[in-house]
């Protein structure tokens, strides 16, 4: 008999003409101590269908059945694990823990309870944390403790709804792990949902996409039949998880990413007119002349030099060294990718380089010039693209573009606005208030505005972190396709390796901090213009990503 089955389940949202379909007619079979992965994005439905086998929520139509009796509402034997940690502050670890504890073992004695509570408590890793309240924990740490507190209810199924999406990408695996860890030792069945291709074929048995809605139904299942335990390093040599990961990604994309026509638009024709921060003499004949400083001496070395950087922070316990002797040349035109674990100074050194934090010691220079403040010369975008909430999104990139180019007329202002904003997918959009639009489309608005600036140094800090893959990877190529008409310099902050090669000429690996400084610098010698489709199957791609595993694993062992 199937363990867990999903029949015909339905759910929509709303009434009348406003009415929405979510979910529609999913059928899901899982065998007991199975482990499955939904892979889907944002909207698709995924966090509905994990609520209603929760019980949390009821389906319009279909039934869910556990051991062929239906699911009518919550239970201990359901546990449950959102993205959210969802802990009591005032609580401490030992205490948030306690609650489910008590809560399903009223029977038993004080003393029985203590030796569960402390049981789940050491197998997250957290004995030396048990007195500890949220706010004295780290993301991860708080995480691992709803983990312990929906083990500690013994459930028979286990539900993860991207309990790590947001999470650095080492306490991210660290935590993939101790939950393979525990599946291995129990053999729970588990349902993962998760926007993360690598990590369902890292943990599941199977994958499953969610096709986005309205009216979202699954799309075909995909047999991870990888042996296991899969380290992540020697996985990478694998020519079934090189097939699985090219088929569920190829997948993926063909049912998500938007035509291009659909939110292009019509894309005027940029102004003649060259930015004020830019008083270079003209370029290329035919090229506009915002675009013409980005080309005139493309490819000069050491365009942007970083010589003995360090920043040092004060501290209760004295100076604190986060970066030390960063040292990197950058040529024009150049785009680099910074990637290293959370902590080892990777924002810091961008932010220098905008002017927004003090250098310590050594310097920076951008075009013969010395860096020591900010200017409309470096452009940045930030992980939240910090909108004014009452403008819309013309207004937003107004802003700058009237500061760089107040000696141009205001049509030709409202033209570069307009290019770059149709550049970025956003024609349709231009006059929407910035809280009416979603975290992707504000995100849009952030980089148009950036580009918009004409900047001689565009410097973006994990600027897609906090969107699902999907928007992640239509923003990525909006990015490449923007970038590929300026080859404007630029410097991105990831902790994504995917995304570190697919964007930059060069990656720059940093070691774990205090004292974090220039570990190794990768050649990416992959052709352009890139798309993830193309960069997927290149016979290169692989090595390269293999030696920024291998070096982010080294790091981690230090």
């Amino acid at each position: 008999m199937t363990f867990l089955a999903v029949k015909n389940l339905s759910k929509s949202y709303g009434t009348g003409t406003e009415r929405s379909s979510v979910l529609k007619n999913i059928n899901l079979e899982i065998n007991e101590g199975e482990f499955v992965a939904i892979v889907g994005f944002s909207g698709s439905g995924k966090t509905t269908l994990i609520s209603s086998i929760a019980g949390l929520i009821n389906p319009d139509h279909g039934e869910i059945l556990k051991k062929g009796k239906p699911i009518s509402g919550p239970g201990s034997d359901r546990g449950v694990v959102f993205q959210n940690y969802s802990l009591m502050p005032w609580l401490t670890v030992y205490g948030n823990i306690a609650l489910s504890v008590d809560a399903t073992y009223k029977v038993l004695s004080k003393q029985e309870r203590k030796a569960i509570i402390e049981k789940y408590i050491e197998l997250v890793g957290l004995s030396h944390a048990v007195h500890r309240r949220p706010a004295e924990l780290s993301g991860g740490m708080r995480q691992r403790v709803n983990v312990a507190r929906a083990l500690a209810a013994s459930p028979d199924v286990l539900l993860l709804d991207e309990p790590l999406s947001a999470l650095d990408a080492l306490t991210r695996a660290n935590l993939q792990d101790e939950i393979i860890r525990i599946w291995e030792q129990d053999r729970k069945t588990i349902i993962l949902i998760t926007n993360d291709v690598d990590e369902g074929l890292i943990m599941a048995d199977r994958i499953i996409p969610l096709n986005p809605g309205p009216g979202a139904t699954f799309g075909p299942e995909f047999i991870v039949d990888l042996p296991r335990p899969r380290d992540r390093k020697a996985i990478n040599h694998n020519v079934r998880f090189m097939e699985l990961r090219n088929d569920i990604t190829q997948y993926l994309m063909r049912i998500g990413i938007k035509e291009t026509s659909e939110t292009t638009g019509n894309i005027i024709q940029l102004p003649n007119i060259t930015p004020r921060s830019l008083d270079q003499e003209s370029g290329q004949e035919n090229t506009p002349a915002a675009i013409q400083p980005y080309q005139k001496d493309m490819g000069e070395p050491k365009y942007l030099e970083f010589y003995n950087v360090t920043k040092i922070y004060p501290t209760p316990k004295g100076p604190l060294t986060v970066v030390e002797s960063f040292e990197l040349n950058m040529k024009k035109g150049e785009f680099v990718s910074i990637i290293g674990h959370s902590g080892c100074g990777k924002s810091t050194v961008l932010s220098m380089a905008a002017g927004l934090n003090e250098i310590s010691d050594g310097g920076i220079v951008l075009d013969k010039k010395e860096i020591w403040k900010a200017g409309p010369d470096r452009a940045v975008v930030f992980q939240a693209p910090s909108l004014f909430p009452w403008m819309t999104a013309y207004e937003n990139v107004a802003l700058g573009v009237e500061r760089v180019y107040s000696h141009a007329t205001a049509a030709e202002r409202m033209d570069i606005v307009e290019y770059y904003l149709s550049r970025v997918g956003l024609g349709h959009a231009l006059h929407k208030k910035a809280t009416e639009l979603s975290n992707g489309m504000k995100q849009r608005v952030g980089i148009a505005r950036a580009f918009a600036l004409s900047p001689k140094l565009l410097l973006l800090d994990e600027p897609f972190g906090m969107l699902d893959s999907l928007t992640r990877w239509e923003l990525q190529e909006v990015l490449m396709e923007v970038w590929e008409r300026t080859h404007v310099t630029a410097i991105i902050v990831t902790h994504d390796v995917d995304e570190a090669i697919l964007l930059a000429d060069r990656v720059v690996m940093m070691t774990n901090g205090p004292r974090a400084r220039v570990g190794k610098i990768m050649q990416v010698d992959l052709p352009r213009p890139r798309s993830r489709k193309a960069l997927v199957s290149h016979p290169d791609y692989y090595r390269l990503r293999e030696e920024l595993i291998t070096f982010l694993a080294d790091c981690d062992k230090h």
